[in-house]
């Protein structure tokens, strides 16, 4: 297959890869390939959809939905440095996990008193009421 310096295209798996957002091709093939990506709005249904400077990739990465522009095609898997010039982050992280903080923060988790298995708190008040040593 004819990539980028021919064409101005690359397979989605491989720019993937090269922008390091995942360890691994094979990694980028998978999620390609479960219809995890989105390509300009459109479901990615396979690794081989070719990709080009422009367009605009939604997916998941961990915990966080990442979207990016593509500005470069790469030739090579280089340094982070060199990756993060291939892409235009269009969903800072940062204010995702900040959202992330303050949702953990509001969702604590109190236990109800009397439902399942007692604390040891729990058991030592009932001790100290039977009046067990």
């Amino acid at each position: 297959m004819a990539e980028n310096l021919e064409t101005g295209q690359i397979r989605l798996d491989k720019w993937l890869w090269h922008a390091r957002f995942f360890r691994s091709r094979s990694i980028a093939s998978t999620v390609c390939k479960a219809r995890k990506v989105r390509v300009d709005g459109t479901i990615a249904a396979k690794a081989s959809v070719t990709v080009r400077t422009g367009q605009v990739l939604t997916f998941p990465q961990g915990p966080h939905i990442r979207v990016v522009k593509i500005l470069a095609l790469g030739t090579r898997r280089g340094p982070a440095t060199e990756a993060q010039a291939l892409y235009d982050d269009l969903s800072p992280i940062e204010a995702q996990k900040e959202a992330l903080k303050e949702e953990r923060k509001t969702a604590v988790a109190v236990r109800e008193a009397g439902s399942g298995r007692p604390t040891k708190a729990d058991r030592r008040a009932t001790d100290k009421l039977k009046d067990w040593d």
